[in-house]
């Protein structure tokens, strides 16, 4: 804060020497502000130059952030039990694989006592096959024989892999399958409910003590480092909303927050009662600032054309009812009278006032007006 104070305070002092009123008149100069590079660096200004873009008609779209459904699960234990542990509560980041909350389960217990039993079946059968196989060939036991202890052990095969799929539906990993058979009995019942992917738990739904049953949704958890933004569509606009296009996308209540995504879904229906068809931008969220349940806007460009000269949007600003810029020279910043034409997004056509190559302040040119509007007020204008 000191350090804003002590910016301000620089750029007030050097508005008290302009070189003239705000705007040049007949027979006066231009204001002019000097700063130095450092100057300019620690007050976050930068420059841009003045050149051909492209310059669209811009739709203007109305939507909301959603979470997106294909990054949302709701968490199951799959297997009735007691909860023993709770582990992650509302509001908690998760990664990938991270242990949620266990469960004493007697179900799991019997799967697992299914699944080791079965092992157990079929290497009995097994070694009772490979001996009837053997008396066979040695023409010692009968065909017969030989048929049914190849038939039980080809039964007991099926029956261990029917237990091991079970087991591997709940979760069970080929490694911990193997190790099974030498698991501490106190672990015997303990299940274990884990994140699917790494993300935000957003409902919890799950006390020490209960008992849940293997189909109870006890949590909901979303990756929010990418999110949805759906937008509305009207009717007379959809002629010119294609996938692929650029979308900006702004807070509507704000204005802070932007971004920029292309659209990824149109769709092919309309809504029976509001006439609109929506469409789908996703947009990367890493800082989170993109919250499900904000309200947006979106921008689209349509009708591209290039024009001569454009700058960013936040370039030009308004003194006195009339929109100006601030050109570097090297030097200094001059405070020169623009004309604007079409804007389009974060862009502006300029018709009059610079030329092509020219620098301006295209961040912070704000806070330039500001101070010169104060240190104006300060000199009194006593021309």
């Amino acid at each position: 804060m000191k350090r804003v104070k002590r910016c301000l305070a620089v750029i007030a002092g050097l508005c008290l020497m302009l070189a003239g009123p705000i705007f040049a008149e007949e027979g006066h100069e231009e204001a002019t502000i000097h700063l130095s590079p450092a100057e300019i660096d620690e007050f976050g200004i930068q420059l841009s130059p003045v050149g051909a873009g492209v310059i669209g008609r811009p739709i203007e779209l109305a939507g909301e952030i959603v979470v997106n459904p294909d990054r949302f699960a709701h968490v199951v234990p799959r297997v009735d039990g007691i909860v023993r542990q709770v582990v992650t509560g509302l509001g908690d980041r998760v990664e990938a694989g991270a242990v949620m909350a266990t469960i004493d389960s007697r179900e799991l217990a019997d799967l697992k006592s299914t699944f080791l039993a079965t092992l157990e079946r079929r290497q009995l059968a097994r070694l009772s096959f490979e001996r009837e196989e053997r008396l066979w060939r040695q023409a010692i036991s009968s065909e017969r024989d030989y048929l049914q202890a190849k038939q039980a052990y080809a039964e007991a095969a099926i029956e261990a892999r029917s237990a091991r799929h079970k087991l591997q539906a709940i979760g069970f990993t080929v490694a911990h399958l193997q190790a099974l058979p030498e698991e501490e009995d106190a672990l015997f019942a303990r299940f274990e409910i884990r994140a699917p992917f790494a993300g935000v738990v957003v409902a919890k739904h799950i006390s020490l003590g209960e008992s849940v049953a293997g189909d109870t949704e006890i949590y909901s958890v979303t990756d929010l480092r990418q999110v949805w933004s759906v937008l509305t569509v009207y009717q007379r606009d959809l002629k010119w909303i294609k996938e692929g296009m650029v979308v900006t996308i702004r807070d509507r209540e704000s204005g802070d927050n932007n971004a920029q995504g292309t659209i990824s879904y149109v769709s092919p229906v309309l809504d029976p009662e509001t006439r609109t068809a929506s469409v789908r931008v996703v947009i990367g969220n890493q800082d989170g600032a993109w919250r499900p349940g904000m309200f947006i806007r979106g921008t689209v460009s349509v009708e591209k054309v290039t024009v001569p000269l454009v700058v960013q949007r936040s370039a030009v600003q308004r003194m006195a009812d009339r929109e100006v810029v601030f050109v570097y020279d090297g030097t200094e910043f001059k405070l020169r009278k623009v004309v604007t034409g079409r804007a389009a997004g974060d862009v502006i056509e300029i018709i009059s006032g610079v030329k092509a190559g020219e620098i301006v302040a295209s961040k912070g040119a704000f806070t330039l007006k500001t101070q010169i509007e104060k240190g104006e007020f300060a000199s009194g204008h006593n021309h």
